[in-house]
């Protein structure tokens, strides 16, 4: 049995996830909540292995992940990342800020990879025994205007093509028209303050629960 509030950031790459969970985790911690920041894939030491290998492939290997290995990878990170760090956390009572979720799996192996979505959502689902954040915070914004503010190389997701990031972004979209209880989207163009403010917004009333 849960007893803390479990929230995601999702959207595609430049869009400012890493900024806006910053930004909460500071606001709760200033309301004297416990706050758990952490991030798929990557949120575990086997999770760090895993996000090495899917971010940037094998080291000498010119063969790109196969769709369903990708997917398979992703699971296992999500599987580890919920049992180490996610359920201990919201037993303890605390806020659990996650920068990237399940729905990055359904946005990006079945909106992107064309796996079909009730397959990678089983797979999901089975892999963190059917856990789904309280609120799920998609910042949206076109990935050809989001990607101009990536500070880094571009990794194996990030490299892949206007196309699939336009596919990604649609899934993202049609993911919070089917679940509008569970998502906000939030336009991610304007300032980070504008994208605070439409947050902050609506965790307050959530947190109050």
């Amino acid at each position: 049995m849960t007893s803390g509030v479990f929230v995601s950031f999702e959207g595609v790459d430049g869009v400012g996830k890493t900024t806006q969970v910053g930004r909460l985790k500071d606001y709760a911690e200033g309301l004297g909540y416990e706050v758990v920041v952490t991030r798929e894939p990557g949120g575990t030491p086997l999770g760090a292995a895993l996000r090495q290998l899917l971010l940037h492939g094998v080291s000498g290997d010119d063969a790109d992940i196969a769709p369903r290995a990708e997917a398979l990878l992703f699971a296992a990170d999500r599987a580890q990342h919920v049992a180490e760090v996610v359920r201990p956390a919201l037993e303890r009572g605390a806020l659990v800020i996650s920068d990237r979720y399940l729905d990055s799996s359904l946005a990006y192996q079945a909106g992107g990879r064309e796996l079909t979505q009730d397959q990678v959502r089983e797979l999901s689902m089975w892999a963190t025994n059917d856990l789904l954040p309280a609120r799920t915070y998609l910042l949206d914004m076109d990935p050809r205007a989001s990607h101009t503010r990536l500070e880094h190389s571009e990794d194996r997701m990030e490299s892949a093509g206007d196309g699939f990031q336009q596919r990604t972004r649609q899934a993202f979209l049609d993911l919070a028209a089917q679940e509008p209880a569970r998502f906000r989207v939030i336009e991610a163009a304007g300032s980070v303050d504008e994208v605070w403010r439409g947050i902050r917004s609506d965790i307050d009333g959530l947190l109050a629960r």
